[in-house]
């Protein structure tokens, strides 16, 4: 996979396409072969150093969209930048409005999630894992709970942010409609990636 790539990986449910995207995120270890981010082997790190890469380089956006209750979307976007940063808080807060007007939710930023509908939230979650600015997006299903239209859109939004950022793109999905947007379809059989 070449940096700035949008790529979807298919395969039938259960084929362990969340396993791989949890293995590539540093959710899960390996039990064979060999994982390098930035040219670096992961598996060989420490979890102190396997911590920072995760909350450095890689952004995750899942098929429920994990936002907290109790905070605005706009807090929720900010969230994971000011764990580390604190001190940075108005830099960070306008860096979050900015990205909340690239997903089309500026002026929803200071509603919470209750008063969100199921593709608004996900375009909170899509804002929130690019707040570190991580060099690889992962998203697993992230239009599994949404209907056809809003599902369209969170793709459209993906893809503008790979084009216009150069931000690579690792999604899993069940749709080949959605997948097509992408710049390469690779299908998991039998525990192998293959290019479709």
């Amino acid at each position: 996979m070449e940096e700035g790539e949008f790529i979807s990986i298919l395969g039938r449910s259960g084929s362990g396409k969340s396993t791989l995207l949890n293995i590539m995120g540093l959710l899960d270890r390996v039990d064979g072969g060999k994982i390098f981010i930035g040219g670096q082997e992961v598996d060989k790190l420490s979890e102190e150093e396997r911590d920072k890469i995760k909350n450095q380089m890689i952004g995750f956006v899942f098929q429920f969209h994990y936002l907290l209750p109790e905070f605005t979307a706009l807090e929720n976007v900010m969230l994971p930048a000011l764990l580390n940063n604190f001190d940075k808080k108005l830099e960070i807060e306008k860096r979050a409005k900015e990205l909340l007007e690239k997903v089309g939710l500026g002026e929803r930023e200071n509603h919470k999630p209750s008063q969100l509908s199921g593709g608004e939230k996900q375009r909170v979650a899509i804002a929130r894992a690019l707040i570190n600015s991580p060099k690889i997006l992962l998203a697993d299903e992230p239009t599994g709970n949404l209907d056809e239209e809003t599902s369209e859109m969170i793709f459209k939004i993906l893809k503008d942010i790979n084009k216009n950022e150069k931000q690579t793109i690792i999604v899993v999905t069940h749709s080949k409609d959605l997948a097509e947007i992408s710049d390469k379809q690779l299908y998991l059989k039998k525990g192998v990636l293959v290019e479709g």
